[in-house]
């Protein structure tokens, strides 16, 4: 066994109502009166921002809110975000929201620490230290942001998505409040759900994974699989919602220690390129990269896969990886995601520039556990087209 480490560097208070905890964790652990919220305007619309904003102000405290935040959060946003967290004045930030509004809360938390411009910090472990502490808020089963060390940034010029690595950025604090899912859409569940999946079924079979990131992956791969479709049928299912909720939440927890994989290196370029939703793309991409890493598959993992995902129960015979395949082809068609990348909008003019991006997403192909070349991205992505 190959050595490792591993920390879990932060307080995560999970149960229904949680959020009631954010004040008095500012007031008690951020010694602070002021905070900055950064959030969407669809949050705005369906009263979430209103609810959290009043529950924070009623305790006494200041709160300054950015709601500006779009999908794939670009560099402008991140400085206008920052630029106004300054004015504030505040003490800590709570990122309310999925992976765009947490992705930048991070990216102003380095920068109203560090200063520069947010290309400096991209790559692995360039933050030098601490940054602005925030409380996450996730208000989707999907991203894991709360607990990861990654900050995903779009430069609007090269429509490039940057990754800002560091387990500086980790948020302080992770509320979990499975409250806050049960309004999604079902097109919302579905995305984020299978989100989640990926993301501890790409840290499960990671050249990096662990004995932790296992079983932080394996629990994640357990609770998702018992209730994805469940939860996507019914978002007032409060078991399946918290299932979903915790799911989601070990999945980050497995892949900040164990990184992703192919499917992430090539669904950030498809994001970047067509502003397709990051969890349907990631959802298309999966069965082909599945398929493609079938032939690393040497000890057992796909097997293990298929059994938490599967919905018929009793014994798995003469297993193998193909079956894995199919049943995430047929978890797609039952969630309703699209088949192919063409669905989306995406053309084949730009495959080439996006095999290119998805080859700088290093990381990721260096943890795919089946060698990928620039050839092989071309390849994934005719083949998902």
């Amino acid at each position: 066994m190959k050595d490792f480490d591993f920390k879990v560097p932060q307080t995560i208070k999970f149960g229904m109502g949680s959020l009631r905890e954010i004040p008095g964790l500012v007031k008690s652990e951020m010694k602070t009166d002021k905070v900055f919220l950064v959030s969407d305007r669809g949050l705005e619309s369906i009263g979430v921002v209103k609810k959290v904003v009043d529950l924070i102000e009623a305790a006494g405290i200041s709160c300054e809110s950015f709601l500006d935040v779009v999908p794939n959060p670009t560099v402008a946003c991140v400085k206008d975000a920052t630029a106004k967290y300054k004015e504030s004045g505040a003490g800590c930030i709570v990122a309310l929201g999925g992976g765009s509004p947490m992705d930048v809360a991070k990216a102003v938390g380095v920068l109203a620490t560090y200063g520069g411009e947010i290309q400096q910090y991209v790559g692995t472990g360039k933050v030098p230290g601490p940054i602005t502490p925030i409380i996450a808020v996730p208000t989707t089963a999907g991203t894991g942001s709360e607990v990861t060390a990654s900050a995903v940034i779009t430069d609007e010029i090269t429509n490039f998505k940057m990754s800002v690595f560091s387990y500086e950025q980790i948020p302080k604090f992770a509320i979990l409040d499975p409250e806050l899912i049960m309004t999604a859409p079902a097109s919302v569940a579905a995305s984020c759900g299978i989100d989640a999946l990926i993301h501890a079924m790409e840290a499960y079979v990671s050249n990096n994974a662990t004995p932790f990131s296992d079983a932080m992956a394996e629990k994640a791969m357990e609770l998702i699989g018992k209730n994805l479709r469940r939860f996507t049928a019914n978002r007032k299912d409060s078991e399946a919602a918290s299932a979903m909720m915790l799911g989601s939440n070990f999945a980050g927890i497995s892949f900040a220690w164990a990184r992703l994989g192919d499917v992430h290196a090539l669904s950030h370029p498809v994001s970047g390129h067509f502003h397709v939703a990051h969890g349907v793309a990631n959802a298309i991409l999966l069965p082909y990269v599945a398929e493609f890493n079938a032939i690393a598959d040497h000890d057992g993992k796909y097997e293990k896969i298929y059994r938490y995902i599967r919905e018929e129960k009793g014994p798995v015979e003469n297993f193998v990886p193909m079956m894995l395949v199919d049943e995430l082809k047929k978890l797609n068609r039952q969630l309703g995601i699209p088949e192919k990348l063409s669905d989306v909008g995406v053309t084949e003019d730009k495959v080439d520039v996006m095999a290119e991006d998805a080859m700088k997403g290093q990381a990721n192909i260096m943890a795919n556990p089946r060698q990928t070349t620039l050839k092989d991205c071309v390849m994934l992505y005719k083949k998902a087209l």
